[in-house]
């Protein structure tokens, strides 16, 4: 096998469950949308897709006929890694947000514990992620041989990931993305100083990749590829690329795979992705 250890694993989330049109006309909302800027992301050198899906309207949906239509146009034009989120929305319920693994995706988000929204029209309604029902999610993962990305906004939410561990519901290697600079959603800031304790905090065994919200995704996400770990970037986490400058998924992309060759490392393919994650090949 090929020396896999000088490659980064970039991730573009590129619609979120909050970002609209009308805070930037670039986020991809329908499903040809999400192919092509998917496919821009891809020539940049992204390797993994992180999937919501959006009806006609532009809000959440969990209907598995839109994602399964989300898949067939992204495996028409490039061969990414697909990467559903079961974090879904804040107007879908448990089980909707869960539907999307019926899709088929080779990954999964799984949020590793109960937030509370501080703001907007869902202020004061927790974002649940009971220890039993990410209980239920990694198992009905495990079930249709779907790999969790953990994600993980705090200090706290570490010891579910040690819970999961323990327990043996989850073999390595355990893909962990540290989420920071949420603060809607209870995230922890977007330091260093945090990101590198958290790190310190996960299990042996853990491939760690880094997505910081909104100025401080650039220097997070840098940090994360200085000390051996990933990148996610894309329009659900920052929709600028500078102050006042609406950005693309592809040139945050871009920006990501420039400050990759500049500290010597390579933007791993699809291909290279699965290998170091622990995927089976895409036939």
């Amino acid at each position: 096998m090929a020396d896999l250890s000088n490659k980064v694993i970039v991730t573009v989330a590129q619609t979120g469950a909050i970002t609209m049109k009308k805070q930037n006309p670039h986020v991809p909302e329908q499903p040809d949308e999400i192919a092509a800027s998917a496919l821009a992301c891809y020539n940049e050198g992204a390797a993994v897709v992180h999937i919501h899906a959006r009806d006609k309207e532009g809000a959440n949906t969990s209907d598995v006929a839109v994602f399964n239509d989300i898949h067939k146009r992204i495996r028409e034009v490039c061969p990414m890694v697909i990467e559903d989120s079961t974090g879904g929305g804040p107007s879908l319920t448990q089980e909707q947000r869960i539907e999307c693994l019926l899709a088929g995706p080779e990954m999964a988000s799984l949020n590793m514990g109960t937030m509370m929204r501080i703001a907007g029209q869902w202020k004061g309604i927790p974002w649940s992620n009971m220890p039993e029902e990410i209980d239920w999610y990694l198992g009905r993962m495990n079930e249709l041989g779907i790999k969790p990305e953990l994600e993980v906004y705090s200090h706290a939410m570490a010891r579910e990931v040690d819970s999961i561990v323990e327990r043996g519901l989850l073999k390595a290697p355990y893909y962990i993305d540290i989420v920071l600079g949420m603060r809607y959603q209870g995230a922890c800031d977007a330091t260093p100083k945090i990101f590198n304790q958290i790190v310190e905090l996960m299990p042996k065994g853990s491939i760690i990749n880094c997505a910081a919200v909104g100025r401080d995704q650039v220097g997070l996400t840098t940090l994360s590829i200085l000390n051996g770990g990933h990148a996610r970037v894309g329009l659900e986490d920052n929709i600028y690329y500078g102050k006042g400058d609406m950005a693309t998924n592809a040139r945050l992309v871009a920006r990501t795979v420039r400050i990759i060759r500049e500290l010597g490392k390579e933007p791993a393919t699809p291909e290279e992705a699965r290998q170091i994650l622990g995927l089976k090949p895409l036939v």
